[in-house]
C-alpha cells in the first residue's frame, strides 16, 4: 500500500479543510494517508512516504506562514527529493498566486516531481474546490512512485 503524508498549517481552517479533501481523494486511489499539521510534522516520517502533499495559505505580502511552515519547507529543502510526487496547495484572501509559484519553484529545485501547479483556493473552499482538492489527492496517490 502507498503512503502519503499530508503536511499543512492553517489559520483559519481553510487550508485544513482543503488538507483533508486531499486526504479523502489518496484514499479512494487506495493509499494509507496521514494527516499531520506542520508543528507536529518530522522530515524523516515525510521522507518515507512514497508521496506528499503540502498546504499553507498566503500569509503576509504573498509567502509561507514564517513561524512554522517556512522552517519546515527550509529543511525540506536541504534533502533529495528526486522523483519524489509531490502537490502542494493553499488557500488566499489577495494577491495573484505569487506564493504559490515561488513555493513550486522551491520545490522543483529538491527534485520533487510536481504532479500538477499548486493548487489555490480564495478563501473558503466550496464544493467545486474540495473537489478539485479530492482531485488532487487521486492523482498524487496515481504518481506514486
Amino acid at each position: 500500500m502507498k503512503k502519503v503524508s499530508i503536511i499543512y498549517w492553517s489559520g483559519t481552517g481553510n487550508t485544513q479543510e482543503m488538507a483533508e479533501a486531499v486526504a479523502a481523494g489518496a484514499e479512494v486511489g487506495g493509499a494509507e494517508v496521514k494527516v499531520v499539521s506542520v508543528d507536529k510534522a518530522s522530515i524523516e516520517e515525510l521522507l518515507s512516504s512514497d508521496a506528499i502533499a503540502l498546504g499553507c495559505p498566503s500569509m503576509g505580502a504573498e509567502e509561507l506562514e514564517e513561524q512554522e511552515m517556512e522552517p519546515f519547507v527550509t529543511e525540506l529543502e536541504k534533502e533529495n527529493l528526486e522523483g519524489k510526487p509531490l502537490a502542494l496547495f493553499g488557500s488566499y484572501d489577495w494577491g495573484d498566486g505569487q506564493w504559490m509559484d515561488e513555493w513550486e519553484e522551491r520545490m522543483k529545485k529538491t527534485g520533487a516531481n510536481l504532479v500538477d501547479d499548486g493548487l489555490k483556493i480564495n478563501d473558503t473552499p466550496d464544493e467545486e474546490g474540495l473537489e478539485a482538492c479530492r482531485d488532487l489527492g487521486k492523482r498524487l496517490t496515481s504518481s506514486s512512485i
